[in-house]
This record gives structure tokens, sequence and C-alpha cells, in this order.
């Protein structure tokens, strides 16, 4: 590549400090997106659900919330919220993340792949504990939230949350890489 024709940087902003997140965020967009230098910053962005969504709405609505707040606060090429939640399926109790991408002509929400959960690691989220230090008390571990998350300690390492992340972003950009099959909805 000559050096005038290095392209130019996109600004990913996401709605959480959390570097799992962040990381996630640079790593889908750098994938996508090769010929540009890809700048990525977390910032606190309130999710206006409870701070372990129990429900798949309540988990696609804290997203769409952080995305929301990004966008009116920052100024970027790319909005992203990441938001994890857990539900009861007539199959079990599973987690999976939300994923909703922005710029400023459209928005795409995507979801992660879905994990089975133990039922009483279920219940006692339902009874108001939240996922990540749960699981640092079942695995003694610390701040696992930040690292490979449930999806690491139930997979004995060999899934991480920051790769069901990245994997789910890369499909939610779907609309972003090709808007003429996506047309804009008023």
């Amino acid at each position: 590549m000559h050096q005038s024709q290095i392209s130019t940087t996109l600004h990913v902003v996401v709605g959480s400090q959390n570097p799992v997140k962040v990381n996630a965020a640079k790593n889908a967009i750098s994938m996508l997106y090769p010929e540009h230098e890809i700048t990525c910053e977390g910032m606190h962005a309130p999710s206006g659900v409870a701070e372990q969504p129990m429900t798949s709405e309540e988990t696609r609505i804290g997203a769409i919330n952080r995305v929301n707040y990004c966008q009116a606060n920052a100024k970027a090429d790319f909005y992203v919220a990441m938001e994890g939640g857990v539900d009861k399926f007539e199959y079990g109790p599973a987690t999976f993340a939300y994923i909703v991408i922005a710029n400023h002509q459209r928005k795409s929400i995507g979801r992660g792949a879905i994990m089975p959960i133990p039922e009483p690691v279920y219940q006692a989220l339902a009874s108001g504990e939240e996922l990540g230090p749960l699981m640092d008390k079942l695995f003694n571990t610390n701040n696992v939230k930040q690292k490979g998350g449930a999806i690491g300690l139930l997979t004995n390492g060999n899934a991480t949350r920051e790769g069901n992340y990245t994997h789910a972003m890369v499909l939610a950009m779907a609309p972003f890489l090709h808007p003429e099959l996506y047309p804009v909805k008023n």
C-alpha cells in the first residue's frame, strides 16, 4: 500500500467500558474494514434495564438504550452496544447477548450464540444475583465478566465471551456492508 493509499480512520464508540466489549467491537470492525485504521473507545452508557436482564426483550432494550445514549453523547462512525442477558426458554435457561450497531443512517440488531446455563444458576439470577459474580463464586475466579465470561468457564475455555460478541457483531454488520440490500425504513 502506498503512503497516499492509506485510508481513513473509523471511530467506534462502545456503550461500555468493559474491555471484553471494547475489544470485540474493535476486532469485528478491524476484520470488516481492514483498509481502515480503527479507533475504539468505551464509554459509560446506561442500559435503563436491570443489571442482570432476565428476558430476551429486556436484554435487547438494554442494548438499544446504550446505543441511543452513545449516539446522543459522542461523535463516531459506528456506535455499538452489547448487552448480556438470560432467559428461560421451553428447552431451559440460557445466556446470550444482543448486539446493536448504529451509524448516522441505520441501526442493526443481532444476537450472539445462546448457551445453556444450569437451572440452579438461573434460579440464583432470578433471585437477584448477576451472572459474572455468580460464576466467580462457582468457579473461584475473579472478575470473569471482564475476561472469558460464563461462556469461557462453562466451555472449559473453548469459547469466550469476547469471541461470541465478535462473531455476533460481524453478523450484525451485514446491513452496513451491503446497504443496497437493507433499505432504511423511515
